[in-house]
């Protein structure tokens, strides 16, 4: 066992991109066993995990700022490259596969080209597309982000264009989606939900599933699942606000009202919000909220996928046995790393790795 392992506790508050330490308005809970939390990372290949949910292409076009148009006031781009990630339930889907897990992914595309190019990075991932339907009538959710910069400077995002589905999913194609859940829901120790309000992760159809743990990430209509078996949701800030018609700003009681609210009235057994540069709060049944204040800078490079990501590894880490307060913190950890990449991007155990056992390190020389 190295020096680093032989540490188990770390009860230093992260710092901010300025170096102070952050204060926060509520009981901070930050001490954590991270050799517990390796030995958790380092089961995570043991794991198979289902994911139910609305796959998106994110495609990323960049361009170099040319000129002004005369025919309107708008900047023209020189076209550099296209570029395609995947998005939604499917980053999710990635998030778990590059942690080492076995993945069952389980939802819809179309039978155009971005759901064509969807399956193609499935499968380059080795990732069992068997569970994905391709529906004739259905156009994959894509969001096209295009990116705008000089030759020497860092390319910033000028324009997003969405292109979704006109229609809802069929019965038909909804119940063969519960088809080729019900048998993964067996297979798995754990099932994600991952719901950006398309249709193939209806809480009629989750209702259904029965599954033994089951975590939700939805970004419309959260309150809709209740009575659906959810064992964990991972909504941010905002959701939780636009669920209640709430604010919450820098009023930590109303947080902690809206938290409670969400845990009684989804039957949930644990509730994380996330809360950006904030960090994430913990809400458990008969326990005391707990702030886990944000992993590294607080000066994000993108954001994109985020979610995905804090889901992901949420789940997981509960598939592995993690507690609920151990899970959050990998979420937390795993978070921290993700924004500080650009594009829709995964992250991988040897991160994860790397990150606790960098931490562990500075905690032993700190003593």
């Amino acid at each position: 066992m190295t020096k680093a392992r032989k540490n188990r506790k770390y009860s230093t508050p992260p710092k901010s991109s300025s170096g102070a330490a952050r204060k926060s308005d509520v009981k901070t809970d930050a001490t954590i066993d991270l050799t517990r939390l390796l030995d958790i990372v380092a089961s995570f290949p043991r794991q198979t995990v289902g994911v139910v949910g609305d796959f998106v292409l994110d495609e990323f076009v960049s361009g170099e700022i040319s000129r002004v148009s005369r025919e309107a006031p708008v900047l023209i781009l020189r076209h550099r490259r296209t570029e395609s990630y995947p998005g939604g339930a499917a980053n999710a889907a990635f998030n778990l596969a590059d942690l080492g897990a076995s993945v069952l992914p389980v939802g819809v595309v179309g039978d155009d080209d971005a759901g064509r190019q969807l399956l193609d990075h499935f499968r380059r991932k080795r990732i069992n597309v068997s569970g994905i339907l391709r529906g004739r009538d259905w156009v994959t959710p894509t969001k096209t982000r295009y990116l705008a910069g000089w030759t020497h400077t860092t390319e910033q995002q000028v324009l997003r264009v969405d292109r979704e589905p006109q229609v809802k999913l069929s019965a038909t194609t909804e119940s063969a989606i519960g088809s080729k859940a019900r048998p993964i829901v067996q297979r798995a120790s754990a099932v994600l939900v991952s719901d950006y309000g398309f249709g193939a992760a209806s809480p009629a159809l989750i209702k259904k599933l029965n599954a033994k743990l089951l975590t939700l990430d939805s970004r419309y209509r959260l309150l809709e699942f209740r009575d659906a078996g959810i064992t964990a949701a991972t909504p941010n800030e905002p959701e939780v606000e636009a669920a209640y018609h709430a604010r919450v700003g820098t009023d930590i009681r109303k947080l902690e009202d809206l938290g409670q609210r969400a845990l009684r009235d989804l039957n949930l057994q644990a509730l994380v919000v996330t809360r950006g540069k904030d960090g994430m709060a913990l809400f458990e049944r008969s326990r005391v909220p707990r702030n886990i204040p944000i992993y590294g800078s607080d000066a994000p490079v993108d954001v994109t996928g985020a979610g995905d990501t804090v889901i992901a590894v949420f789940t997981l880490a509960l598939a592995s046995g993690a507690t609920y307060l151990e899970a959050a913190h990998l979420a937390n950890y795993a978070g921290g790393i993700v924004v500080m990449k650009r594009r829709t991007a995964t992250v991988s155990s040897a991160e994860l790795t790397a990150a606790l056992r960098q931490d562990a390190t500075a905690a032993t020389q700190q003593r």
